[in-house]
C-alpha cells in the first residue's frame, strides 16, 4: 500500500465531468513483420503475462474516508482482463479519419477509478492490414517518463522474444484497510498541512527574483494570464477531436544542426508555424502577440523527492506566431526557450510544482475546480496559456510490441479548461510521431491543424539546405 503524492492526486482532484486527466497512446501495428503470427487471443494472453512485470497495471485506489487525505494505491490482484483490454474493428476503409475518430471517441470517456486505472483496444481491420493499439492511461499514475518505461516493458527489441522471460510470482490481491485506520493516518498528517504557510514567502521571493530580472533588462520566460486568446481557449466539453502525423527525425536533425537550436526549439517553431497558418487562414491569428505554450519538463533526475510517479515542473515559451518567416521565428522560440529554461533553473527549481501540491486539501482542491469548470470561468479571465506542448524522446530503434511489430507511436496528453488543445511530439525510430487533441468543439477541423506540420517542417529544412 503506497498513499499518492499530492502531485500525482492533483490529477483525480482536478477531473471534472469535461476535464479528463488520462493520457492515451495510437500504436500502428504490422502483424506481418518478420513472420508474424497475430492473434487477438494470443495478443491478450500476452499482454496478461507481463502484467506482472507492470506494477503500475496492477494496482487500484483507495480513497480515504471523507477525503480527508490523498488516495492509495493498493495491489487489485484479481484484475479483471476482459474490461481492461476489448477488441474493436475499425469501419471501412480504416484509415486515418476513421483511427482518429475512434482514438477521440476513447479519449472523451472518463476512467472508472473502481478498477486500476489503464486500458487497452486492440483495433483490427485498419487500412494495409495492419492493427492498432489505442492505450489509455491516467496521469495519476504515469507522466511521460514512467510512461515510456512502461511501454517498455511491454516491448522486446527483437522479434521472436514473446515468452522468453518467466514473470514473477503474482502477488495476489492485498489486504485494504480499514476506514479507521485511514481516518487514524490522515489525522496525523494533518498537522503538516501547515507547511503550505512556509511555500507563500518562497513563492513571494521567486516572483519578485523574476521581477528583479525583467527591470535588469534580462530575459525569462512568457509569463503567464498574456497569452492573446484563440478559439480554443475557452471552457471545454468531454468530446475530444483526435489527429496525428509524422515527419522524418533526420530532416528535424538537419534543422537542429544547421540552425544551432536543440530539438525541443524546432519542434516548438514547427508547432508555431503550423498554429499560424491555420488561424490566419480562418482570420483568427492575433497578429501582435505570439502564443504561449506551456512545455512540461521532467525533474525525475533533478527533483529531491523520492516518491510518486508524476515528477514533473512546467515552463510557458512563445512560439513565435507573430513571426512569418520561419527561420526567423525559429531563432526567436530558441531564443525564449533558453530564457525561460534559465530562469526556471535559477529561480523555479525542479520540486516547486510537488513542493506546493504536497499540501493540496483534497476537497478543498476539488470543490475548487468543479466550480471552476461548472461556472467556466475560463471564458472569463485572461488567459494563462494557449496549449500545451510536449516533446518526449523515445527508442531510436524499432520495438515489438507484445511480439508485434510497431511501426508508429502517436502520443495524445490531456486538454484543461482554459487551454483546449495539445500537442505531444514523440520520437520513434527515425520519425517524429505528432499526437493531437483537442476539445471537439473548440477545434472542430483538427485534422487541418494537422496537415500543416509536415509542410512546416519542409521549408525549414529548404532553409537549412541553403545555408549549407
Amino acid at each position: 500500500m503506497e498513499r499518492l503524492t499530492g502531485l500525482d492526486a492533483s490529477f483525480l482532484y482536478l477531473e471534472t465531468g469535461t476535464q479528463h486527466l488520462h493520457v492515451c497512446a495510437l500504436l500502428l501495428l504490422d502483424p506481418a513483420a518478420d513472420g508474424g503470427d497475430y492473434s487477438f487471443a494470443t495478443f491478450k494472453a500476452e499482454l496478461g503475462r507481463r502484467l506482472a512485470f507492470v506494477p503500475q497495471m496492477r494496482r487500484k485506489l483507495r480513497a480515504v474516508p471523507l477525503d480527508l487525505d490523498h488516495p492509495y494505491w493498493v495491489e487489485a490482484g484479481d484484475y479483471d482482463l476482459d474490461y481492461h483490454v476489448r477488441r474493436y474493428g475499425l469501419p471501412a476503409p480504416g484509415g486515418r479519419a476513421e483511427l482518429a475518430e475512434l482514438v477521440g471517441d476513447i479519449a472523451g470517456t472518463p476512467m472508472d477509478r473502481n478498477h486500476p486505472l489503464w486500458q487497452v483496444r486492440v483495433v483490427e481491420g485498419v487500412e494495409g492490414d495492419r492493427v492498432a493499439v489505442i492505450l489509455k492511461y491516467h496521469h495519476a499514475a504515469v507522466d511521460g517518463v514512467t510512461g515510456a518505461e512502461l511501454l517498455m516493458a511491454l516491448c522486446d527489441a527483437e522479434p521472436g522474444k514473446r515468452g522468453s522471460e518467466e514473470p514473477p510470482a503474482p502477488l495476489g490481491r492485498e489486504p485494504e484497510p480499514s476506514d479507521l485506520r485511514l481516518l487514524a493516518e490522515a489525522a496525523l498528517r494533518f498537522p503538516t498541512r501547515a507547511g503550505v504557510v512556509r511555500m507563500v514567502p518562497k513563492t513571494v521571493g521567486r516572483l519578485a527574483g523574476m521581477v528583479r530580472r525583467r527591470v535588469g533588462n534580462r530575459s525569462g520566460m512568457a509569463l503567464p494570464l498574456t497569452a492573446p486568446r484563440t478559439p480554443f481557449n475557452g471552457a471545454i466539453t468531454p468530446h475530444r477531436a483526435v489527429a496525428f502525423t509524422e515527419v522524418e527525425l533526420a530532416a528535424v536533425k538537419r534543422i537542429k544542426n544547421a540552425f544551432g537550436v536543440k530539438i525541443n526549439d524546432v519542434v516548438l517553431a514547427v508547432v508555431g508555424g503550423a498554429l499560424r497558418d491555420y488561424l490566419a487562414e480562418r482570420g483568427e491569428l492575433p497578429e501582435e502577440k505570439s502564443l504561449i505554450a506551456t512545455i512540461p519538463v521532467s525533474v525525475h533526475e533533478s527533483s529531491r523527492h523520492t516518491r510518486g510517479i508524476n515528477k514533473v515542473s512546467s515552463l510557458f515559451c512563445l512560439l513565435g506566431t507573430d513571426i512569418a518567416d520561419p527561420v526567423q521565428r525559429l531563432k526567436r522560440v530558441a531564443e525564449a526557450n533558453r530564457a525561460a529554461k534559465e530562469e526556471h533553473e535559477e529561480l523555479i527549481g525542479p520540486d516547486f510544482l510537488q513542493d506546493w501540491t504536497q499540501y493540496a486539501p483534497p476537497n478543498t482542491f476539488r470543490i475548487a475546480m468543479r466550480l471552476y469548470s461548472s461556472l467556466e470561468l475560463a471564458e472569463r479571465h485572461p488567459v494563462v496559456h494557449n496549449l500545451v506542448v510536449s516533446n518526449v524522446a523515445g527508442p531510436p530503434l524499432p520495438l515489438y510490441f507484445l511480439g508485434v511489430r510497431l511501426l508508429s507511436s502517436y502520443p495524445f496528453g490531456p486538454i484543461f479548461h482554459g487551454s483546449g488543445l495539445n500537442i505531444t511530439a514523440l520520437s520513434y525510430d527515425g520519425k517524429l510521431d505528432f499526437g493531437l487533441i483537442a476539445c471537439r468543439e473548440l477545434v472542430p477541423d483538427l485534422a487541418a491543424l494537422t496537415d500543416r506540420i509536415p509542410g512546416v517542417v519542409d521549408a525549414l529544412r529548404a532553409a537549412a539546405e541553403q545555408t549549407a
